[in-house]
C-alpha cells in the first residue's frame, strides 16, 4: 500500500504522518536509544495523548492537578466532585498540521454533572480526522479516496472519600480506522479497536493566611489508557500497545486580593509502555507486564529520559479574564518535543472562551503538528453557583 497524495502534501510527508499516527505517540518517530541514541516509545492511537483543551494547551499541557472543569474527564476525572459548578460542558476544535493542510483536526466534546456533594459523573467524545487520502496500488493506479479517522468515547464516575480527597474511574472505547479495506502484503486492513480504563485520585486543601485570604494546594495522579492491545489485520502475530500513561501533578493557587489570583502548576508524565528493542520482542508482553516492566526495562538514565515535564501558570482577574503560559519538555532521545505555550481566557456568566497558541523552540528537532496554531475551547457552566 502506498500513499499517492494528501491534497497538498507530498508522498513522503503523508507516509510520515500516517506512520506516526499509527505506530508512535503524538509525533514521536524513531527507533534505536541506548547511550544517547534515539529510542522513542512506540504505541498505536497516539491521538489519545493530544491535549484536548485550550486551557491546558496554553499552560504547557498541564492538567492533572489544576482546578476542575469539564475537561477533567481527560486529565483527571476524580477532580469533578470538587468543581464549583454543578455541571459543565466543553467543546474544543484543534487544527492539526495547519501550516500544511486544512482538513486534519481533533474535535472534543466533554461534560459532567454532580449527582450530589460527594459524587459526579462525566463523559467525552474525541474525534480525530486525517482528511482525505488517495490510495494507489503498487503500479500507481488509484484505488480510491479514503478518510482515515479515529475516536474515543469515555464515561466515568468520581467520588469524594473525604473533604479533601477523591478517586475516579473512567471507561473508554477506542476506534481507529486508518485504511479499512485496503490490502497490505496480502492482508486486508481493518479498523483497530480497544477498551481501556483510567484510574485517578485528587487531593485539595485550602490554607488561610493572616490577611484573611486563602491559598490552595492541589495534588493529582492518574493512570490513563490501561487497555487491550490493538492491531489492524486479522492475523497479526504481534499487537501494538496503546499509550498507557502515568501522570502526576501539583498546582498551587495564591489569592493576591479580592480580584486577582495566580496559579502555578507542574506535571510529570511517563508512558507505561515497554521500551522498544531491536528484536521487537517487547510487543509479546502482556498489558500488565508491559506496564510494570516499563519502569526497569532500560538503563536508569534512559528511564529518566522517558519522563515528560510540563510547567504552567495562570492569572485570573475577577474570575473573568485569564492570561496563561507554559513550557513542555521531552528528552531529545524520546521524541524531542520542546515548546512554549501561551493563551487567554474570558468568562461571562455561564459562558467561557479559551485560546491557546504553541510556539516551538529551536531545541526540538521534531516539527510539532500544532506549531503556530491557534486553537479554542468554548465552555458552559451549568447548574447552581459555587457550592
Amino acid at each position: 500500500m502506498q500513499f499517492c497524495m494528501f491534497r497538498r502534501i507530498s508522498m513522503a510527508v503523508i507516509c510520515i504522518l500516517v506512520i506516526s499516527l499509527g505506530k508512535s505517540t503524538y509525533g514521536q518517530i524513531g527507533s534505536g536509544d541506548v547511550d544517547g541514541r534515539v529510542n522513542t516509545i512506540n504505541t498505536a492511537v497516539p491521538f489519545l495523548r493530544i491535549s484536548p483543551d485550550a486551557r491546558s494547551g496554553a499552560m504547557g499541557d498541564v492538567g492533572v492537578a489544576i482546578s476542575p472543569d469539564a475537561n477533567s474527564v481527560y486529565w483527571n476525572l476524580s477532580k469533578l466532585p470538587f468543581a464549583t459548578k454543578k455541571a459543565g460542558v466543553s467543546v474544543t476544535y484543534t487544527p492539526w498540521l495547519k501550516e500544511l493542510v486544512d482538513d486534519v483536526f481533533l474535535a472534543t466534546l466533554s461534560g459532567y454533572t454532580q449527582l450530589d456533594e460527594y459524587q459526579a459523573i462525566g463523559g467525552s467524545l474525541r474525534y480525530f480526522s486525517l482528511g482525505n487520502i488517495n490510495f494507489t496500488d503498487i503500479t500507481g493506479q488509484s484505488t480510491g479516496e479514503y478518510r482515515p479517522r479515529e475516536f474515543a468515547l469515555d464515561a466515568g464516575y468520581a467520588r469524594k472519600l473525604s473533604d479533601n480527597w477523591s478517586i475516579g474511574l473512567t471507561a473508554r472505547y477506542i476506534y481507529s480506522n486508518l485504511a479499512s479495506g485496503q490490502n497490505s502484503s496480502g492482508q486486508t486492513i481493518r479498523p483497530g479497536k480497544s477498551f481501556a480504563v483510567d484510574i485517578s485520585t485528587f487531593y485539595t486543601k485550602d490554607f488561610e493566611r493572616e490577611d484573611g485570604y486563602y491559598n490552595r494546594f492541589n495534588f493529582g495522579a492518574a493512570i490513563t489508557n490501561i487497555g487491550t492491545k490493538i492491531s489492524y489485520t486479522q492475523s497479526a502475530l504481534q499487537k501494538d500497545f496503546i499509550p498507557t500513561n502515568l501522570g502526576v501533578g501539583v498546582a498551587y493557587t495564591y489569592q493576591i486580593d479580592d480580584l486577582n489570583k495566580i496559579t502555578g502548576a507542574f506535571d510529570v508524565n511517563k508512558l507505561l509502555v515497554p521500551t522498544p528493542d531491536s528484536s521487537r520482542s517487547y510487543l509479546d508482553k502482556s498489558v500488565l507486564e508491559g506496564m510494570f516492566s516499563s519502569f526497569g526495562d532500560a538503563s536508569f538514565s534512559e528511564e529518566l529520559h522517558e519522563l515528560m515535564f510540563s510547567f504552567g501558570a495562570e492569572y485570573w482577574y475577577n474570575d473573568m479574564f485569564a492570561v496563561r503560559g507554559g513550557y513542555y519538555n521531552e528528552h531529545a532521545t524520546k521524541g524531542n518535543r520542546k515548546y512554549f505555550t501561551t493563551g487567554l481566557g474570558v468568562k461571562y456568566d455561564i459562558f467561557g472562551l479559551n485560546f491557546s497558541y504553541l510556539v516551538p523552540t529551536g531545541g526540538g528537532t521534531q516539527r510539532n503538528p500544532l506549531s503556530n496554531t491557534l486553537r479554542f475551547t468554548l465552555t458552559f457552566d451549568l447548574g447552581n453557583n459555587d457550592q
